[in-house]
């Protein structure tokens, strides 16, 4: 069996980046449930699994 590859989260300004998009637009994502999944780890800021975003992009595409 092998071993997992723990996967590095991405930041909220990577994940803007990404998509094209500002910090203020993932945010306001976040509050309203439209953007991508994120997970949040105790005070710091959100962070992203490249997996969920990636599924969330072809979501999007399936509109």
């Amino acid at each position: 069996m092998e071993p997992q590859v723990k996967e590095r989260l991405l930041t909220a300004r990577e994940v803007a980046e990404w998509l094209v998009t500002s910090s203020a637009t993932l945010c306001r994502w976040r509050q309203t449930g439209k953007g991508p999944r994120w997970v949040a780890l105790g005070d710091s800021s959100p962070r992203y699994r490249r997996m969920d975003v990636e599924k969330w992009i072809e979501e999007q595409a399936s509109r």
